[in-house]
């Protein structure tokens, strides 16, 4: 929120007027949240609230009293109105079908489980099957614990099913949202014969990336409302009939909703996959009703807009302009993380911290608030404690989908943005965003947009860290042509997102102590005791893990327990001084010399995980360190900066080299290699180069990226 002010920040008649605008700005945000309504977990309303945000943020906040009071007026209108008009919703209720268990057998309709488990033997003969012993088989990872899963859709409707919805429109479970097949329930290997999904690997197939393979059912109850739709359907469907008992329907039909049918329970059945298919054509008077509540909701919207925002579209072009480019990057590696659930790889990070955030929310709700701290471990050990706390409030605020981890990165583009402009002027500063967001030319070199978009569809914790801490950089270091400011909230908001960052994933705690350390010894130096208070203060949240730790697990663990794993932890402080002992006594085969041989080109492959980028890296780790040591000329945060990135790459001498770990390192690199470029780079090859500067400066390439520089500048200026 401060990182997206201070990039649009508006120009305030008095001091005092432009220190409120950031509340205001998260005031203005949250009428937008009421007014369209908890959870947002549909496309089209998170596109309402998403445009919204951005012109709340490019835009000047109104300080009128009469407006803001009009605003609420809004508000409350558009969410009793919506309440008035809805429609009776349809109950859901879906589950994954495994057969053997007493739970799904009590539950479900006897015509229906028989008729699923025949489905399901035929499909998994027993002959067939997994070895029950073997990690990662279905027969020993759990089943389902009631028919019907817990959805993050239904928490505010105290539906007895999964949750309640307004229409039924599917053909691929994906889009569906079917929030239990992330169950850690359903952690299968591939060693299990019943396999969770399949990735389509072809580049063009980024809206159909993956095709849920386990099998799983919906049970829809209609109410008398839709009497007079039309329910056509493709696959298997058991329809209810008289005296509890189900027929099963031809494998495809259409059939109008009659009134006996109200009430009456409809099950679509998956075993097999890619068969089901669903939709349903409610009466025109439903119809009518849903048209309403949308209009409402994006009627409320524009409205709160006129009433608070003054409308900047020059600011507002380039958020959309990063904004869409950024989407379109993620829809051509998965478009399932735009509003869809996609299945999480089996054993991965992605699977375990959605699977506890899902567990954490359902302890909050039924008030056991002791488990819910607990976070699934007494003692962290996964490297990233702080993302499965954030999945459960992400599925309270936007229900079965991972919009909330989707708005996370596409901050990114504008906290990046900001620290190129605190750096290097306009132009540069456009040019570098472009090139991180729409260009993968980072994959050689420092990092791209496209690297945090990947893992963070993965749902893996890294692009969540790396991006709050690129978040708390601008509120550290200052805005372009101030500095650092004498200022407690910038000091503490910037030494909060660090805690936060390090909380997401502790590997970036080096980099926030440098940056921390700098920061508080010149606030110390320059007798700035506010923002020193600031950092102290903000910082001190990292310490709950350590408190965590202590009260569930009864042990001292400062961040989290794998941090010494030897799978992690490849190269610690005794091997290297161990391949040290190897080179004095000159035993060159000696095991450990060879294996710190292997991590320096290992660490120097940079995120293409590639040798061949192995000197351009060494070249971009020279720059910085000259840049550090003795770059005298070049702004004192910079500097800093490079401290920070210099300690990140000193983790990755002990660490394992996986590139995620690292995109924050290589990323602060690329920021002050940019830097030198600018300021003694590009001088340095006019004067050693002369001829060939001016036949890249005179290429016709070089003059239309200038020019469309030059017009971009204007136009969002």
């Amino acid at each position: 929120m401060t990182v997206l002010s201070a990039l649009g920040g508006a120009h305030a008649n008095n001091q005092a007027a432009g220190a409120r605008r950031p509340w205001l700005r998260l005031a203005a945000l949250l009428l937008v949240l009421a007014s369209v309504g908890l959870p947002i977990n549909h496309l089209h309303i998170y596109a309402v609230a998403l445009i919204a945000a951005v012109l709340i943020f490019s835009g000047e906040i109104t300080l009128a009293g009469v407006a803001w009071v009009a605003a609420v007026a809004v508000t409350l209108a558009a969410i009793l109105l919506r309440i008035f008009l809805a429609p009776a919703p349809i109950e859901e209720g879906d589950n994954a079908f495994l057969p053997g268990q007493p739970v799904l057998e009590r539950q479900l309709p006897p015509d229906v489980y028989r008729f699923m488990q025949e489905q399901f033997d035929a499909l998994y003969p027993s002959s067939r099957r997994c070895d029950a012993a073997a990690a990662g088989c279905w027969l020993n990872t759990g089943f389902p614990t009631r028919a019907f899963a817990f959805s993050a859709d239904g928490i505010f409707s105290g539906t007895s099913y999964s949750r309640p919805v307004y229409g039924i429109d599917f053909s691929d479970p994906v889009w569906l949202r079917l929030g239990f097949i992330n169950d850690e329930h359903f952690n299968w290997y591939p060693v299990s014969d019943v396999q969770r999904a399949e990735r389509d690997r072809r580049f063009w197939m980024g809206w159909h990336r993956w095709h849920i393979t386990m099998p799983w059912y919906a049970m829809f109850r209609l109410p008398t409302e839709m009497v007079g739709g039309e329910l056509c359907w493709r696959g298997d469907l058991l329809w209810e009939g008289d005296g509890d008992h189900f027929a099963a329907l031809a494998k495809q039909g259409c059939r109008t909703i009659a009134a006996a049918d109200a009430g009456r329970s409809i099950f679509g059945v998956a075993i097999k996959p890619g068969t089901l298919a669903m939709h349903l054509t409610p009466p025109a008077g439903v119809r009518l009703q849903l048209l309403a509540t949308n209009l409402i909701t994006f009627a409320a919207a524009a409205g709160l807009i006129f009433l608070l925002v003054r409308l900047r579209g020059r600011r507002a072009l380039l958020f959309f302009l990063l904004i869409g480019l950024a989407l379109a990057v993620i829809a051509i590696d998965d478009a399932s993380f735009i509003g869809g659930v996609r299945p999480f790889d089996g054993g991965d990070d992605g699977l375990f911290y959605d699977s506890v955030g899902r567990t954490i929310l359902q302890h909050f709700l039924s008030g056991d608030f002791y488990g819910a701290l607990e976070g699934g471990e007494r003692i962290y050990y996964y490297g990233g404690p702080g993302l499965r706390y954030f999945r459960a409030i992400e599925h309270l605020i936007f229900g079965d989908t991972y919009f909330g981890y989707l708005s996370l990165i596409l901050v990114l583009p504008f906290a990046s943005y900001a620290l190129f402009r605190r750096f290097l002027d306009e132009r540069w500063a456009l040019a570098m965003i472009l090139l991180f967001v729409a260009v993968p030319a980072g994959a050689l070199f420092g990092t791209t947009f496209f690297n945090y978009a990947v893992w963070a569809a993965r749902g893996f914790a890294d692009p969540a860290a790396y991006i709050l801490f690129l978040c708390g950089l601008p509120l550290i270091v200052g805005s372009p042509g101030r500095g650092a400011q004498d200022c407690f909230a910038r000091a503490f908001f910037g030494a909060l997102l660090f805690a936060l960052a390090i909380f997401m994933k502790p590997i970036v705690a080096p980099a926030a102590a440098v940056m921390l350390g700098g920061a508080g010894l010149t606030a110390l130096y320059l007798r700035r005791w506010r923002p020193l208070a600031g950092l102290c203060i903000g910082f001190l949240p990292v310490f709950s893990m350590a408190l965590h730790n202590w009260v569930f697990g009864h042990a001292f663990v400062l961040l989290s327990a794998n941090a010494a794993h030897p799978d992690v932890l490849v190269m610690p402080p005794s091997a290297w001084l161990a391949a040290f002992s190897e080179l004095l006594t000159l035993h060159w085969a000696g095991p450990h010399l060879l294996h710190a041989l292997m991590q320096i080109p290992d660490w120097l492959s940079g995120p293409a995980e590639s040798f061949a980028t192995v000197p351009l890296n060494a070249f971009g780790v020279a720059i910085l360190i000259y840049v550090v040591g003795w770059g005298r000329r070049f702004d004192p945060w910079l500097r800093l900066i490079g401290a920070a990135a210099l300690a990140q790459h000193a983790v990755a001498l002990f660490y394992v080299a996986t590139a995620r770990y690292h995109f924050l390192t290589w990323f602060l690199t690329m920021l002050v290699d940019a830097v030198w470029l600018r300021e003694i780079g590009i001088g340095w090859l006019q004067q050693r180069f002369p001829d060939l500067a001016k036949r890249i400066s005179s290429h016709r390439i070089s003059i239309r990226l200038a020019s469309g520089l030059t017009r971009l500048q204007k136009v969002t200026s």
